[in-house]
C-alpha cells in the first residue's frame, strides 16, 4: 500500500493539474526580505535643477521678481533693517546674496528663505548695520 501512494503522490506532482500545489519555494532563512536590485536608469533632466553661474546683469533680474511690500515687511524694514522679497524657487541663498550685492549695493548677513502656500519663494534679507534697510527700500521705490 505504501508503494501505491508513493507512486500516486509523484504522479500528481507531476501532472500539469496539480503542479502548483506541490511546486518548490526556495528556502527563506531570514525573517526580513530583501529587495532584489533592479536597473538604475540615468537620468535626463527636461531642464536644468540649479542655476547656474551668474554672469550678466539680466540673470540676476531673474532672481528677485519683487519685494513684499506688507506691514509685516514694513515693520521689517524699520526695526529689524531686514528687506523681503519674492524669489525664484530655484535660487539659493548664494545666489540671492550675490544679487543684493550687485543689484543694490547692500551687505547681506543673514539670509532666511521660505516656501509659501502658494509655491513661491520668500526670502528675509538681513543687512549689515552699515547698510540701512530704509534706504535700500527707498531706492528699490517701495516706500
Amino acid at each position: 500500500t505504501r508503494l501505491i501512494f508513493f507512486v500516486y503522490f509523484n504522479f500528481l506532482m507531476l501532472s500539469k493539474k496539480y503542479s502548483k500545489f506541490f511546486s518548490k519555494k526556495p528556502l527563506r532563512f531570514s525573517t526580513k526580505f530583501r529587495r532584489p536590485k533592479t536597473a538604475q536608469v540615468e537620468r535626463l533632466p527636461k531642464y536644468q535643477r540649479k542655476f547656474s553661474k551668474i554672469t550678466n546683469n539680466k540673470e540676476y533680474l531673474k532672481i528677485i521678481k519683487n519685494p513684499v511690500t506688507t506691514e509685516s515687511a514694513m515693520k521689517k524694514i524699520q526695526s529689524g533693517n531686514t528687506l523681503v522679497f519674492i524669489v525664484s524657487p530655484r535660487s539659493n541663498k548664494k545666489t540671492i546674496k550675490l544679487t543684493i550685492k550687485k543689484l543694490y549695493k547692500a551687505k547681506a548677513i543673514k539670509i532666511n528663505t521660505l516656501i509659501t502656500t502658494n509655491g513661491e519663494k520668500k526670502a528675509y534679507i538681513k543687512l549689515s548695520p552699515d547698510s540701512d534697510a530704509l534706504d535700500v527700500a527707498n531706492r528699490i521705490g517701495f516706500i
